[in-house]
């Protein structure tokens, strides 16, 4: 399940920063300043999110970083869609990942290990 999470989570770190690097240098908004801190901040702490996955507050810690993603959309409208997206992966690599590692203790618990 951590692989999966992890996964996710740096996908999006990498999603997030080309967003704001678009978002920022498309003349659209008027707050590029304000856009490129925020956003490389949380790419940042998306990174940094990875590492959390260890301890047991982990994923919680991960449906958080899943908040500011979709509050980007308040700067950068496509990003609403884009967290959304990354809403629905984080929830599939948390359940999916359950049932394989669950799978993968199974297996063990009835191959004996070789060597």
């Amino acid at each position: 399940m951590k692989i999966l999470c992890s996964a996710v989570l740096s996908v999006e770190a990498i999603v997030v920063f080309l967003g704001v690097v678009v978002a920022g240098t498309n003349g659209e908004n008027n707050n590029t300043t304000l856009i490129f801190v925020l956003g490389f901040a949380l790419m940042i702490v998306l990174f940094l999110s990875v590492g959390t996955l260890r301890r047991p507050w982990g994923l919680t810690a991960g449906w958080i970083m899943q908040i500011p993603v979709l509050a980007i959309g308040f700067l950068v409208p496509l990003m609403f869609l884009v967290g959304g997206i990354f809403v629905v992966l984080w929830y599939m690599a948390i359940h999916q990942g359950s049932k394989v590692d669950a799978l993968k203790a199974q297996r063990a618990s009835v191959i004996p290990p070789v060597g």
